[in-house]
C-alpha cells in the first residue's frame, strides 16, 4: 500500500473522501520519490542503482519505490534476481515538465504560498512570529 507522509495509507485517503488528482499529486509530494521518478525517466534502474546515485539507504529507496508502484507509477520486471525499476505512465513526464515551466512562470512563487509557508533551510530555526 502506498503510504502517505502521515504514515497512512494513500488509499486510504482516497477511501476517506480525498480526490484521486489530490492522492495523486500527494504521492508526488515527497522529495525522495520526485528525484526517484526523474532518475527512472533517464531509463530502468535496479533499487541498488538508485541507492548509489541517490544517496540514499535500500530500505528508504524500496519504501518509496513500493509507494510508487501501489499508485501504478512505476513497475519492475525480474531478471533473476535482479529487479529492474521503470516508469509506467509517460504522461508523468509531461505533467513534471508542465510543472517545471508554471514554476519558471510564477517565479517560484508557490514555494512561498503563505497557506504552506515559506520554504525554511533544515539548517535554520522557523522563525515565531
Amino acid at each position: 500500500m502506498a503510504m502517505n507522509s502521515g504514515g497512512r495509507c494513500v488509499q486510504a485517503d482516497i477511501a476517506a473522501g480525498i480526490t484521486p488528482a489530490a492522492a495523486l499529486f500527494h504521492s508526488l509530494s515527497d522529495e525522495t520519490r520526485l528525484r526517484i521518478v526523474a532518475r527512472l525517466a533517464r531509463g530502468e534502474a535496479r533499487v541498488v542503482d538508485l541507492t548509489a546515485e541517490l544517496g540514499l539507504a535500500q530500505s528508504t529507496v524500496s519504501k518509496h519505490l513500493a509507494c510508487l508502484r501501489d499508485c501504478g507509477l512505476v513497475d519492475y520486471r525480474a531478471e533473476g534476481r535482479q529487479s529492474f525499476y521503470t516508469l509506467t505512465r509517460p504522461e508523468l513526464m509531461d505533467m513534471l515538465a508542465a510543472t517545471e515551466a508554471l514554476l519558471a512562470a510564477t517565479g517560484h512563487a508557490v514555494a512561498l504560498c503563505p497557506v504552506s509557508g515559506p520554504a525554511v533551510p533544515a539548517t535554520e530555526p522557523p522563525v515565531i512570529a
